[in-house]
């Protein structure tokens, strides 16, 4: 039996006056997805465990049954893990974004639309100027990048700026949690000032300003922790010999490798409303081939959630149905060996929230020849009559790989 989740990031949402009091699953013409729900099993899944803030590093780990209790440890060590950084067990990794301050407001978290070359650019800039025996700036993808505190103590209260959008900044700026990661805040807090001095007239970001694009002009430390702990797909489920991940943020990279999985990259994925749709398809299309089970990840929906763009939140959820979904189907009816596929997003991520938030998200599973439930649609209302019910903790994944197989 082969496995194949595919995660829509931030696709859930919220009723919207403007669709009629629907949510935007249920407003967008999705014949695919209802067809897994019609077909298919339907329920809902808490992602996020009380006490835990809905970042897609927990709710993608948790998707997979890792216990948050046991393995977090933020975003930083897993984007450490994408991009080949060893750590040693005293390291704080840290995700650093490049932002871009308007006065005293954060005016979005990823200016605009900064691009890898650029990002590297200006990291190498940075490294000039604060790299040290205990600081090290690494280039990451597009506007997420990796800072590594060689000591670093963990405790360190930051606000993920995609939280903040539009909102002061100063206010929301990192502080220590306890005494003993003072020290660390203070070189933070020190990296951020100077990154601003560095940043605000370098040439790359006067050519963005000259083009009406958002400047680079601050970094943003957040999500720090140490290496984690987490066992390998594998070696919890006997039934999964070999794994991929296909993604283009270096988080679900992150978090695929603690896994067990193997990255695949596909050219011209994105992490953006226009990534390679097609070829994210085709991908995992030809893991299946060879893998036991395939995790394929998709941000689009997320990002145009977080841009509070209604309209580009339905062209992505339409582009997952038609572009993504329907050649996958197309192509396993086609092949001769059992398949399961289970659908949903990690968290909402509402248009008229512009972040995340912690409500169950709705899910199916759907493998050739099961029994359906009642559920005729995908979406956050209908799912809630599946047959599953309400999942949490590791019940999703164990139902998924070893109750469909």
């Amino acid at each position: 039996m082969k496995h194949l989740i595919i995660l829509c990031d931030g696709m859930a949402d919220w009723p919207v006056e403007a669709l009629g009091g629907k949510t935007l699953l249920q407003y967008a013409d999705t014949p695919h997805f209802d067809f897994l729900a019609r077909n298919g099993r339907c329920g809902m899944l808490k992602t996020v465990p009380d006490g835990f803030h809905p970042g897609s590093e927990v709710a993608n780990s948790s998707i997979l049954g890792y216990d948050q209790h046991q393995v977090y440890e933020g975003r930083g060590p897993l984007e450490a893990a994408s991009i080949g950084v060893s750590l040693a067990d005293d390291d704080l990794a840290l995700r650093c974004n490049f932002v871009c301050l308007d006065g005293p407001l954060l005016k979005n978290h990823s200016c605009g639309r900064l691009e890898t070359e650029e990002s590297d650019v200006l990291i190498k800039y940075l490294k000039q100027h604060l790299d040290s025996e205990r600081v090290h700036f690494y280039t990451g993808v597009q506007y997420r990048n990796l800072l590594v505190i060689k000591g670093g103590n963990k405790h360190i209260h930051c606000t993920p700026p995609h939280d903040i959008p539009l909102q002061p900044w100063r206010e929301n700026m990192l502080y220590a949690e306890v005494p003993e990661a003072e020290e660390t805040a203070r070189l933070l807090t020190d990296l951020i000032v100077k990154s601003q001095e560095l940043l605000k007239d370098h040439p790359l970001n006067k050519e963005r300003m000259a083009r009406g694009m958002d400047p680079a002009n601050s970094i943003w430390p957040w999500g720090g922790g140490y290496r984690p702990k987490m066992v390998p797909l594998t070696e919890r489920f006997p039934e999964i010999h070999s794994g991929a991940v296909i993604t283009a943020v270096d988080l679900i990279r992150g978090i695929g490798k603690y896994a067990g999985l193997r990255v695949i990259d596909v050219p011209g994925a994105t992490g953006l409303w226009d990534t390679n749709y097609e070829g994210k398809a085709q991908a995992a299309i030809d893991a299946l081939r060879t893998d036991d089970f395939v995790y394929l990840h998709v941000e689009a929906s997320d990002e145009a959630g977080h841009d509070g763009d209604l309209e580009l939140k339905l062209r992505c959820i339409n582009a997952l149905d038609k572009r993504l979904v329907k050649p996958i189907l197309e192509a396993l009816s086609t092949f001769n060996f059992q398949f399961s596929i289970a659908l949903l997003p990690d968290h909402p991520t509402p248009v008229a929230h512009r972040t995340h938030t912690n409500e169950p998200i709705p899910f199916c599973i759907y493998t050739p020849g099961m029994e359906p439930d009642q559920v005729q649609t995908f979406d956050e209302v209908a799912c809630q009559q599946g047959s599953y019910g309400l999942f949490e903790g590791d019940e999703f994944i164990n139902q998924f790989i070893m109750h469909n197989s």
